[in-house]
This record gives structure tokens, C-alpha cells and sequence, in this order.
């Protein structure tokens, strides 16, 4: 399972007017520069070794909360972190680095503090334990300690309790999942929608007129829709039901204080709840059903757009599908490479739902077309209801499908129900109606009606000649 883990960036935006409330310049560098300069405006390099590492961890840790929470950008602010010692860490541009703590950020830059059971760096307060006291570590109390014979990890132990552990080696990039690309919205799937949802459903324990998303996906349903609007409501936000980029950000905002992640003791934040379900990007020479799904769209894409070369929906990323997505990174003016990001996939998706409703017009078939919408627990409306009229026509065929009442409302028996067809059909079981497992149930479905599937022992309509012994 791919999971959201704490990574540490290659850069930092700091803000350098002291209070975040100020008009002042920012200033981006190298994230480890950045620690080895607030290091050498905070302590000394005549400090014990344990007391050193002691105070590095903690400033690392304080930073990495910062950005991993995005506290000043959820905000409404361009940068990271202050120079601010009443609200962050002391930087000061130029000022010269020691030695010492020169190469010990080298060796740990890529190290933080957090607590058992929980992913996020732990919001490490500090103060000089001389002039100022918190709730946290004492930096002229780390070197009493250290004198005493604690190590580093010892003297963390001590200010931040005995449940903290240091994680080594944490990779450096980017943020792996951000804001969307573009707003969130019904029927779209993507892993920042099961985020939105976990977050509505824990502000909505302190905030109990948000309704329950009952079943957490990457499914945008209308249950989504509902918490969100609400959400939009209780906060004087447009009440849309759509997750723009305000939006977005003022969930985070709000998700963060209820949990309490930007203090010392926080709730913190799960496994579960960072974990990723879907690919980030898409190669050639992949296959399987993500594979099939960008097929589709490309290849309703391309009878729209010329410029879009049209390829089969087999589950390989050959070289034609690079083209097509190519072709779709160079309509939205995206670097063509071929491969699929999430920008890419939104592209394709928000290109697709352009033309959704056309192929559904125009389309003379017996069965609906694919409207573009995925389906989950949730979901309500008419594509619902011919989805479970559908599904009721198959489990008179296959005796393993259960039908679902016809109610408009994608329930728990219709998610069973959908996962068995998936199974029987050999597509990927997930319960959720996309557009190949619609395609495969509305294309059975014809066969149905049209007679060219039986029950065991139905009579098929034919007439034979019993004289001739057929």
C-alpha cells in the first residue's frame, strides 16, 4: 500500500518580517541551509554533542510540521515558516554557520521526531529555558541534561515523553499529494477525495451538523457533496458542494486545529488516514485496469478531438496510449511526456466530461452510455437506478449476482452486487461502478435482452424440427 508519508523538502519558503501578519520579503533555500542557520542564531557550538543534536532534531521537527501541515499556507500565505521566535524559529539571512553544526545537519537534515502511532513530525516546541518557558524542550536545560550523561534521544525523551521516536532517513521531494490539480466535484475519483472525506468526517465530530460520509473513498459521491456543502455553510464559505481550491484549504485548516497537529500534544494523524489508493502516475509498459479506464476516455476523447489519436481499450500502455496522452498534455499546454500524472488524469478526465453527455445523446444503443460519473456507496440518481435495473436483469443469468432494490441509491447490496459482476467478468473488485465494469454490465445486459443469454434450462425461443431429430 502506497502511504502519504512526511518527506523532506528540497527547499523552504521563509518569511522574513518577523509576525506572518507583516508585509515583508520571503526568502526560499535549501531546507537543510535553512536548519543550519536557525541552529547557528539559537544555540552554540561549545554545547555538549547531545545537547546539539538534541536542539537540531527538535528545530527539524518544528520545521517539517510546519510545511506537512501547511500551517501558513492553509492561511491564505505565499511561504512556510517565520522568522519569528514568538510564532517559529529564529533565521537571519547571512548570518554565518558553525562548524559544528554544520556537519551535524548534514548528517541528520533528513531525520525528525515523531510520536508512536502517528505519521506527522511532531510540532516540537522549544524555548531558551531562560527568558522563556513552554511546554516543551529547554534548550539551556538540553545542556544540563546532556552534562548529566543523556544522549539526544534521551533528552527528547525527557521534554517530549517516553512514546516519541526518530525517524531516519526520510526521503527528500516534493509533498506528494497537494491540492488537486482541479476542483473536486461528483463522480470524480482521486486520493485527495478520500482525504476530503476523512477530514469532513473528524471536523464533524465537533462539528455535528456535517453529515457522515458513511463509506470513506476516492469516489466523490453525493454524500461528499452533502458534508461539503455543509462544511461550506457552517463556514460562510459559498455553499457550491464543490472542493475549490479555497475550499480545500480551509478544510485543512480546520481539520488541523480540531486535531490540535500544531501543538506539542496533538491528536495526531494515522496510517489510515494518509494512505494512498491510487497510483500517482501511470507509465508506459504498465497494465491492468487504471490502464483500461485512461483508455476509455482517450478514446471518447478522440472522436471529439483530432488531435487525440484514437487507440483500443486492451489494459496496455503501448505506445499508442503515450501518444493519446501526449496529445491531451499538449491540448491543456502540459509537459508531453506521455506518462501520466495527476494533472494529466484530471486533464483527460475534464475532457472527457465534456463530451459525456454527447456520446450519451447521440448514442443509439439499447444501453445507457457511461455518463462519466463513477458510482460508489453514496451515489444517488438516475444513473443509479438504471445501474440496479441492469444488475437485476443479470442475476436472472447468473445466480450469484443478488439484485438490488431499484431505489436511485447506491447502497451496501448494490456494491455486493457490482463486486460480484466484477469478479465473474475478471475486472479489478472494487465495488465501484467506473466505465468498464458499466460498459460490461450494460453490454450484458443487451445480450440479455436481446435473448442471446440463458438460465440453465431456459428455453431459448427457438423452433426445432423434431421430424429431422435437431
Amino acid at each position: 500500500m502506497n502511504e502519504l508519508l512526511p518527506v523532506i523538502p528540497e527547499k523552504i519558503t521563509v518569511h522574513l518580517g518577523g509576525s506572518s501578519d507583516k508585509n515583508a520579503d520571503n526568502v526560499t533555500v535549501d531546507f537543510p541551509d535553512y536548519i543550519k542557520n536557525c541552529a547557528s542564531c539559537e544555540i552554540y557550538p561549545t554545547w555538549p554533542d547531545a545537547s546539539i543534536r538534541a536542539n537540531i532534531y527538535a528545530m527539524i521537527s518544528f520545521a517539517l510540521n510546519r510545511v506537512y501541515t501547511q500551517y501558513y499556507r492553509v492561511r491564505n500565505h505565499d511561504f512556510d515558516i517565520t522568522n519569528n521566535t514568538a510564532e517559529d524559529q529564529s533565521y537571519i539571512r547571512g548570518h554565518a554557520v558553525f562548524d559544528v553544526i554544520n556537519d551535524v545537519v548534514d548528517e541528520i537534515f533528513n531525520s525528525y521526531i515523531k510520536r508512536a502511532g502517528s505519521v506527522e513530525p511532531l510540532f516540537a516546541a522549544y524555548c531558551n529555558g531562560t527568558t522563556s518557558t513552554c511546554r516543551g524542550l529547554s534548550q539551556w536545560g538540553s545542556v544540563s541534561l546532556a552534562e548529566q550523561g543523556y544522549t539526544a534521544y534521551g533528552i527528547l525523551k525527557y521534554y517530549y515523553g517516553d512514546n516519541i521516536e526518530i525517524v531516519e532517513n526520510a526521503p527528500v521531494g516534493d509533498l506528494l499529494l497537494a491540492e488537486p490539480p482541479m476542483p473536486l466535484r461528483l463522480g470524480i475519483a482521486d486520493d485527495t477525495v478520500r482525504f476530503v472525506e476523512l477530514r469532513l468526517n473528524r471536523i464533524g465530530k465537533n462539528y455535528p451538523a456535517i453529515p457522515k460520509v458513511s463509506e470513506v473513498s476516492i469516489v466523490f459521491t453525493d454524500e461528499t457533496k452533502a458534508a461539503v456543502k455543509e462544511f461550506q455553510r457552517i463556514f460562510g464559505m459559498p455553499v457550491t458542494g464543490v472542493v475549490d481550491r479555497s475550499t480545500w484549504y480551509r478544510i485543512q485548516f480546520i481539520y488541523s486545529g480540531v486535531k490540535r497537529l500544531n501543538e506539542v500534544e496533538s491528536e495526531g494523524v494515522s496510517l489510515d488516514e494518509v494512505s494512498l489508493q491510487l497510483p500517482t502516475a501511470i507509465y508506459e509498459g504498465e497494465t491492468g485496469i487504471y490502464v483500461s479506464v485512461l483508455q476509455y476516455y482517450l478514446q471518447a476523447v478522440s472522436i471529439y478531438y483530432a488531435e487525440v489519436p484514437s487507440i483500443e481499450v486492451d489494459g496496455i500502455y503501448g505506445p499508442k496510449t503515450a501518444e493519446a496522452v501526449a496529445a491531451v498534455q499538449n491540448l491543456f499546454g502540459l509537459e508531453q511526456t506521455g506518462s501520466v500524472d495527476r494533472q494529466t488524469l484530471f486533464a483527460v478526465y475534464d475532457i472527457y466530461l465534456g463530451v459525456a453527455d454527447v456520446i450519451r445523446e447521440t448514442d443509439v444503443t439499447t444501453a445507457a452510455q457511461y455518463g462519466g460519473q463513477l458510482l460508489a456507496v453514496g451515489s444517488t440518481g438516475g444513473d443509479v437506478s438504471i445501474l440496479q435495473s441492469y444488475i437485476n436483469v443479470l442475476s436472472g443469468v447468473y445466480d450469484t449476482i443478488t439484485p438490488p432494490e431499484i431505489t436511485g441509491t447506491y447502497d451496501a447490496a448494490t456494491e455486493a452486487a457490482v463486486s460480484e459482476i466484477q469478479r465473474i467478468f475478471g475486472i479489478t473488485v472494487t465495488g465501484i461502478t467506473g466505465p468498464i465494469t458499466w460498459d460490461t454490465i450494460a453490454s450484458e445486459y443487451e445480450l440479455i435482452a436481446d435473448g442471446d443469454r440463458f438460465t440453465s434450462g431456459q428455453y431459448g425461443g427457438d423452433i426445432y424440427n423434431t421430424e429431422a431429430g435437431a
